[in-house]
This record gives C-alpha cells, structure tokens and sequence, in this order.
C-alpha cells in the first residue's frame, strides 16, 4: 500500500516542480545605505529599482519570465557590504544594481566577480572601481554615474576660475567616496596652479565641528571644498554660520538631497555642489517621475540612476537573449542605450563615456545649476 500511494505523490510533485521551473523568476537585487546615516540614498535607490522592475514586469518581464528584486542593506559599511553580497550570490540573484557608497561597492564587486554577477552601481562615482577591477581583468563592473577625476576637474576649474588668488581650504571624511573626490579637485586646482592653503581629514559622524571652524576661520580661508556626505557638510555648514565664519562652501554629487536643508537649514544657502545635470528635466523621463510623483516620491539624486541601471541591464540581456554573464558583457559592450537619464554607451573598462558634470547651487530650501 505504501509503494502504491507513493507513485502519484512523486508524480504530482515531479509535476509542480516542473511547473514552477516554468515559472521561475529571475532574481535582481539592488543594495544600498537601506539604514544608518546615509539611508536618505539608499531609498532613492530602493524605490527606482521597485519602478524599474515594476515597468518591466508589466510587460511581460524579461526573456518570458518575471523579475524578483532583493533588497540589500549594506549601511555604507565595507564589511557589511562584503557579507550581503555573499547572500546575494546563496539567493542566486543574477544581476546587483549596486551599490551607493565606493567603500562598499570596491570590496563587494571582488564577491560578485568571482561569482560570475554582473554588478552596475547607479553611484559609486571612485575611479578606483573600474581602474581596477579593469588591471585585475574582470569583465563584470559598469556604472551609469561618473566618476570623481571627471567631477574633480569640474569643481576644480570653477574654483580656480571663480576663487583665483583666494585661500583655499580642501577637506575630506576619509572615505573611499570624501577623499577620493577631495584629491581629485585638489588634483585639479594644482594642475591650475593653486595651491590650497589648508588640506584636512575630518571624522565623518562628528556631532561637534566648531574645532574645525576655528581652524579655518583661523586659516582665513575664502572657499571650503568638502569631499563628504550631506549628513556632514550640512553640519559643517550650519556650524561655520553659528560662529560667523562666512567662506563658501562646495561639495559633491553627495549633496544632492533635500534631507540637506533639513540639517542645515537656512545656513545651506549659497552652498555649492557639483552633480549630473538633473535626469528629472530629460524628456525621456518625463513619464518615470510623473508616475513618481504620483506616489508622493520626487526622484532626486540617484533614483533615477539605479532605475536606469535596471532598463540597461534588461535591453543587454533582451539583446543576448540570455541572462549568461559573457552574453551580457558583450552586450554591454555593443549599443548605447536609451533611458532615463538620457543615452548612455560604456568604454572598456565599464564607465559611461563622456559623463556631464555641472554645478549647483542651494537657495530657499531647493537646489538647482547654477546660472554662470
């Protein structure tokens, strides 16, 4: 009797098994700063990834099956980041939009290399991301952003042009992202002949930066360029205002959040960042932030980066017609890409080619570019 029953229960299981094969989802994931100090971004990233997904999967998915997304928290901390993309690779996820920080993505692209995912960060904007994974002969690594020494000369030949023979003071967190990008403008005002009259670390998640205020207000220096988090500048700023110390402040891509002005409330005013041109004023667009904005949602900063992440993985893998990693890569390789935040085409190496930098400028509560 026992043999007996066992037949159609192996059948019918064999049978839901094979179904389900069918019906198997393809797993993506995108990782980020989901808590901590800089979630603000990791929500940016968590909602584009849900649109992206959710345009994709209502027509039709991808190759005849639908997308599942993972949502990773690395907290912006580089072991942590190493250990959720391990988890990853045990979810079997295929692709990673990922991830927000440099020191997160640098440690954790080593894991999806080896792995075999292909990994597309919306804003880990270090060189050293692609520099070396490109000197390691990995194949895997692209962004849509772009990178710091691009940024750097930006910010670099708008203070040398705008602050000529004033003293400048060059500050860093110490992060992968805060000094990477310090370097590179401070690179940048050297080729130009400025020397800066200050170079400084400070520790990223101070509550108390009037020592620092004191030094260059001691240093009287005219322009303070911070390679750092919004969560820090935003104190920096308030702080430097509530001591009288008056010089202008600049800063990265990092800044550009409204979460900005609810830490430095009135004092942000004037202060100044450099960013892509804003991908909610492109036409192609138009469509994703109306239906973001739907939802109570203003895309700022990188949301629209990760969904665009998400579209350039989907056309690479409709292309190959495979979600096969070497079938990607090459894929990658061969068009320019329509999406959200405009066209964009990578070079060996994975970064976007010829990416757009432009400067910012904070007034009443909203930034926007600065009218030079």
């Amino acid at each position: 009797m026992k043999s007996w029953m066992k037949l159609p229960i192996l059948a019918v299981g064999a049978a839901l098994l094979s179904a389900a094969a069918a019906k198997a989802d393809t797993i993506i994931a995108t990782v980020g700063p989901m808590t901590g100090q800089y979630a603000i971004f990791g929500d940016q990233m968590k909602r584009g990834a849900e649109l992206a997904v959710a345009a994709i999967n209502a027509k039709g998915g991808l190759l005849g099956q639908q997308l599942k997304l993972e949502i990773g928290d690395d907290a912006c901390d580089p072991k942590q980041a190493v250990s959720v993309a391990n988890d990853l690779v045990h979810r079997k996820v295929i692709f990673v939009a990922g991830h927000y920080c440099s020191g997160s993505s640098i440690p954790a692209s080593s894991v999806y290399n080896e792995a075999g995912i292909l990994q597309i960060t919306p804003a880990s904007t270090n060189p050293a991301l692609t520099e070396e994974a490109a000197k390691k002969g990995w194949t895997n690594i692209f962004r849509t952003c772009g990178r710091d020494d691009k940024q750097g000369v930006v910010a670099g030949n708008f203070i040398a042009q705008r602050f000529a023979g004033k003293r400048i003071a060059v500050l860093h967190d110490k992060s992968a992202y805060g000094k990477g990008l310090a370097d590179e403008t401070k690179k940048q005002l050297n080729a130009k002949g400025v020397t800066e009259a200050l170079y400084e670390a400070y520790t990223s998640g101070e509550k108390d930066y009037s020592a620092l205020v004191t030094r260059l207000k001691n240093a009287k220096i005219d322009l303070v360029y911070i390679g750092g988090y919004h969560t820090d500048v935003g104190l920096i700023v308030r702080q430097a205002r509530e001591q009288g110390f008056g010089a202008q402040v600049m800063s990265g891509d990092a800044n550009a959040t409204d979460e900005l002005w609810n830490i430095a409330g009135p004092a942000a005013a004037g202060l100044l960042f450099t960013f892509a041109p804003d991908p909610r004023k492109n036409p192609a667009a138009a469509d994703v932030v109306a239906e973001f904005k739907k939802q109570g949602f203003d895309p700022e900063g990188y949301t629209l980066y990760t969904y665009a992440a998400i579209q350039v993985f989907a056309a690479a893998a409709d292309k190959a017609k495979s979600v096969e990693l070497d079938k990607l890569v090459a894929a990658l390789h061969g068009q320019a890409f329509d999406t959200v935040v405009g066209k964009l085409q990578f070079d060996a190496k994975g970064d976007v080619l010829d990416p757009k930098y432009v400067v910012y400028i904070w007034k009443d509560g909203k930034y926007g570019e600065l009218q030079q």
